[in-house]
């Protein structure tokens, strides 16, 4: 096994949901040790999408090699457990809303107090200042606050959601990173920081050069080329990209619209933007004539850019999907054999299947406080309490 760049590194994780998740899951598939702090009922993010037992698709895709403890924080035991990881902590990561987390006594100020050189981040919908930042919200309010959904529009001009937690995700890996710098300045200063990462300036950052673009265009910014969209073949949909000229004429003559081809108003970029209802209209027209796969070996090998709008379960079982490894398959416990992306610079997951499992609710609150030092009794004493949370199968059997 590689040694991961974050081993020896231990994170106290109190986010919930995707972005802080996501972040947090990312050290922890390097190596850090990720203790994730869970309420008594759970991260609310196990409840996203259809559930099997405690978890969904998007709480196992974003909590893989964390480990679980389910603490109430504001009991005494509860309280107590936190102050001491916090105390030792590398990195600490929460998402509740601005202020939340320093009225619980655990927040940067408090942390610095007894963790000088401790990395801290906390993620949010609006950031930690401003007149939204208390505001509440989720991935699609930021995709409409951002303009995601303006750029994102239907051919009729409605704006649209993009049908998954983007943002979400996009904020996860920019915080990441962020992250990735602050450890590095840890480990190399000595030093301690604060980072104030937010949805909406993950999507802004996210869309940076789409904000330029809005600016120089006076509102009005145009299609980068012409044509690129999917258009509907005889037994499904196929995606065309001509962007240069000679790829534009190309394609055109390969379908059989010489007409347009050779069209002298279609001969330079701004033309083919400026006629760009005619050129779709042609494809509209000849697409329909033959299937995905035969347009593909007409256009492929006289390279004009085209592909195969794959559902996942295309690509999951696509030849070149899998003979580069970019999938794995794990069985997560109580959920069944789901498929892994594998990331880009970690090993596969494969090689490493224990790293790959999310864990249930407190499931490692045990194995957690006996790190810290408590006794079996005094362990057994604070689940008593009901300030810790005994992992289910446990509190099943005590039943």
């Amino acid at each position: 096994m590689i040694k991961g760049a974050y081993d020896g590194i231990t994170v106290l994780d109190f986010t919930q949901g995707v972005a802080g998740p996501h972040a947090t899951m990312l050290l922890a598939l390097h190596g850090a040790t990720v203790i994730k702090i869970e309420p008594p009922e759970g991260d609310w993010g196990r409840a996203l999408g259809e559930l099997k037992g405690d978890h969904c698709a998007h709480s196992v895709a974003f909590n893989r090699g964390k480990r679980s403890i389910a603490l109430d924080l504001k009991s005494a035991d509860g309280r107590a457990v936190v102050q001491k990881l916090m105390a030792k902590a590398d990195v600490i990561v929460e998402s509740f809303r601005p202020g939340v987390i320093s009225r619980l006594g655990f927040g940067y100020e408090e942390a610095k107090k007894v963790n000088p050189r401790v990395v801290y981040c906390s993620v949010s919908g609006f950031g930690q200042t401003g007149p939204y930042s208390k505001r509440p919200t989720v991935d699609g309010l930021i995709q409409a606050f951002s303009g995601m959904m303006v750029m994102n529009k239907l051919p009729d001009g409605t704006p649209w959601r993009q049908g998954m937690i983007a943002v979400d995700v996009t904020t996860g890996l920019y915080t990441f990173q962020a992250l990735a710098t602050a450890i590095m300045r840890q480990l190399r200063y000595n030093e301690g920081s604060y980072i104030d990462s937010s949805l909406m300036r993950a999507a802004a950052a996210y869309q940076g050069a789409k904000l330029m673009e809005w600016v120089f265009s006076n509102g009005t910014p145009p299609p980068l080329y012409m044509p690129a969209g999917s258009y509907k073949s005889a037994n499904g949909y196929i995606m065309l990209s001509a962007m240069r000229p000679h790829h534009f004429k190309a394609l055109f003559e390969l379908v059989g619209r010489k007409d347009i081809a050779e069209d002298p108003e279609l001969q330079s970029h701004e033309g083919r933007i400026r006629n760009a209802a005619r050129i779709i209209k042609a494809l509209q027209e000849e697409m329909p004539k033959k299937t995905t796969e035969e347009w593909i070996s007409i256009l492929q090998p006289k390279e004009v850019f085209c592909e195969r709008v794959n559902n996942y379960a295309d690509y999951l079982e696509h030849p070149h999907v899998k003979e580069t490894g970019a999938v794995d398959w794990i069985e997560q416990d109580g959920f069944g054999r789901m498929p892994v992306a594998n990331i880009p610079g970690l090993p596969p997951a494969n090689e490493h299947p224990p790293q790959q499992h999310a864990p249930h609710i407190g499931e490692n609150g045990r194995e957690v406080l006996a790190d810290m030092g408590y006794s079996t009794a005094e362990i057994d004493a604070m689940i008593a309490r009901g300030g810790i949370k005994a992992p289910a199968a446990e509190a099943k059997a005590a039943d």
